[in-house]
């Protein structure tokens, strides 16, 4: 099918269609991990630092049970582990385990041939060029700086 064959399609659906199948991609990549979409909100957040639960539902904008809910996941997957905290016993924080790491490569390394394909498709420039305009979509909505901090809210609150 040529491009012209194609239905007319809007931005925000082309998007939306794009990101879905390149998530299954991911996620196909990842496949006996246990692991789902959801998830890679949390574990984004923990690469920048071990936290807790509630600190994770702070940065993400979601609730505490939410987390923890995914915290146990996690946990139970193997792919997080609690990390002790002798100041305050308390205080629960969970960082990546080699496994979650593990995981974190090997999505990575299907993004990188996603991008090449993308990149093959388009050619570099154009390649480049699309993606300056993502970007620039991406701050129009504010998004950026929450994408630096790797702090992005999932869609819905219940989305972990």
């Amino acid at each position: 099918m040529s491009p012209d064959e194609l239905p007319s399609l809007d931005f925000p659906s082309a998007v939306m269609l794009l990101g879905d199948v390149m998530s299954r991609v991911v996620l196909q990549s990842l496949e006996g991990t246990g692991l789902r979409h959801g998830h890679g909100y949390l574990i984004q957040r923990l690469l920048v630092a071990p936290a807790t639960a509630t600190e994770v539902a702070a940065d993400l904008g979601i609730t505490q049970q939410a987390v923890s809910k995914a915290v146990r996941e996690l946990v139970g997957l193997g792919i997080v582990e609690f990390v002790p905290e002798p100041a305050d016993r308390r205080s629960r924080p969970v960082q990546l385990t080699d496994k979650g790491r593990q995981a974190i490569e090997a999505s990575r390394a299907t993004r990188r041939a996603i991008d090449r394909r993308v990149r093959d498709a388009l050619g570099d420039q154009d390649h480049d060029h699309a993606l300056e305009a993502l970007a620039t979509v991406i701050e129009s909505f504010g998004l950026a700086t929450a994408i630096q901090h790797r702090a992005v809210p999932p869609p819905t609150p219940d989305f972990l």
